[in-house]
């Protein structure tokens, strides 16, 4: 979804690391004003992270790729994504420079829409002052959304790492607005569960940020499914079975045919910590309490899996 900004764009400015409620925010007020005055529809992101450039030992955590970054904007309505290589040359722009080099010549911008915390240029010397003075001497219309806060919880991309490495998997879906997912191959396992347990599905992901370890009430989509499937889904050492690395166990409670190669599931509450059993029978039945559990989570939601 990447290209040229053609006859102009409105355009928000950010990392974009999750597409959180604030951020969803931004992008609306940006799809807006491209609407309304026939403009595209844009986001500038960086890649990589600057953390990861400017000061390697403090770069955070990714919750998304920009791939996925990509695609969630979209669905939110924004057309053209730019992501612009973060270099020690870029971050040596002086604000003003940002603003002539990148908005102006580079994409055509007609508005800027960024937050209010929002800083640019070199050491971080623009401020959303100092934009708004630049796009009145460029010809760009500027403006500032405020934070958006979510049950006393300002969102943030850094709110969200953090409630998800509590396990708070349901606070991270009010400041996403959506559930927590992660992508990944089916990986073999040890051929346990099927035998002595239950099915599970195990995945094999790059991804940068997990739940805290525990068993989750998620669903999960695979390949050429319509539909989200209700699932279980474990995240840690399988201590019944001394294991010794970490492991993402998907158990499928809604019927489903072959064995898929690729899955995605999604997080939306924490069911309880994960805990070594005194035998295979004890875990096998609280496998199936935990399955329980979901299933009444799912009528409860009046079976809306997603």
């Amino acid at each position: 979804m990447t290209g040229s900004p053609m006859t102009g764009v409105a355009l928000t400015i950010g990392n974009f690391d999750g597409v959180h409620c604030g951020h969803q925010a931004l992008i609306r007020r940006v799809v807006e004003l491209a609407r309304a005055n026939r403009w595209r529809s844009g986001a500038v992101t960086f890649d990589p992270h600057p953390t990861k450039v400017l000061a390697p030992g403090r770069a955070p955590k990714l919750l998304m790729t920009l791939a996925e970054r990509t695609l969630v904007m979209g669905h939110y309505g924004i057309q053209e994504v730019f992501p612009i290589p973060f270099t020690p040359q870029l971050s040596a722009l002086s604000p003003e420079q940002f603003v002539a080099e990148i908005l102006i010549r580079q994409l055509n911008a007609k508005a800027v829409v960024v937050g209010d915390n929002f800083r640019f240029g070199n050491k971080q010397a623009g401020d959303v002052k100092m934009l708004t003075e630049l796009g009145k001497r460029y010809g760009f219309l500027t403006e500032v959304v405020g934070a958006v806060t979510v049950r006393g919880h300002v969102a943030s991309s850094s709110a969200v790492r953090n409630l998800l490495a509590e396990g708070e998997v349901s606070q991270a879906c009010r400041l996403l607005n959506r559930p927590y997912e992660l992508q990944g191959k089916v990986a073999s396992g040890h051929g346990i569960g099927s035998k002595q347990t239950v099915p599970t599905l195990n995945m094999d992901t790059a991804a940068e940020v997990l739940p805290a370890m525990g068993v989750y009430i998620t669903s999960t989509v695979l390949p050429g499914q319509a539909e989200a499937l209700a699932s279980i889904t474990n995240i840690g050492m399988r201590p019944t079975f001394n294991g010794d690395r970490l492991t993402i166990e998907t158990y499928l409670l809604d019927p489903f045919s072959g064995q898929p190669e690729a899955l995605a599931v999604r997080f939306h509450r924490r069911v309880r910590a994960e805990r070594k059993f005194a035998s295979v029978e004890e875990l096998k039945k609280q496998i199936l309490l935990d399955a329980g559990r979901a299933q009444t989570y799912w009528r409860r939601r009046r079976g809306a899996v997603r």
